[in-house]
């Protein structure tokens, strides 16, 4: 008899830290991660899109994930990065502390946080990943992107 493994179920995270916390975002929705560059500010965008950065030709629009979740403001120094978020053909740039690592847990490693709070916030959170002994705070990065071209548009 063989032994069937399933590799499926686990889900590979790119890992980054803002503040004292950890998040991770699906690795299949990062398309780079950039050192933090020149980001050109557009006028009546929220507090949390900080502008728009030209990437190999491509204008895209910069979100900082400290201010949208209303943790206190922070220079950028050299293990700020931009990390482009790919959904629907649509790019964004969100702008962390630091980037950690990639790791993996299966869906069952994830505890939901519906049931600890209905705060607005958590609609960008999916779970919370356990690894080791990390709690890594997993985002909804569609939520993130679809607000975000909502409020583009006006809807």
């Amino acid at each position: 008899m063989s032994k069937q493994v399933s590799v499926r179920e686990n889900k590979q995270y790119v890992v980054f830290q803002i503040a004292d916390q950890e998040f991770g975002v699906d690795i299949h929705k990062v398309s780079i991660i950039e050192k933090f560059m020149n980001i050109t500010r557009v006028p009546s965008t929220p507090d949390y899109i900080k502008g728009v950065v030209n990437l190999r030709g491509e204008i895209i629009p910069v979100m900082d994930l400290r201010t949208k979740f209303e943790l206190p403001f922070m220079e950028a120094d050299d293990d700020t990065r931009i990390i482009m978020l790919k959904f629907n053909e649509i790019t964004l740039g969100v702008i962390v502390d630091s980037v950690a690592e990639v790791v993996s847990f299966a869906e069952e490693e994830m505890e939901s946080v519906t049931s600890i709070t209905n705060d607005r916030t958590l609609d960008y959170v999916v779970g919370i990943g356990k690894v080791d002994n990390r709690l890594i705070t997993v985002l909804n990065i569609e939520k993130l992107i679809t607000e975000l071209t909502e409020r583009e548009q006006g809807v």
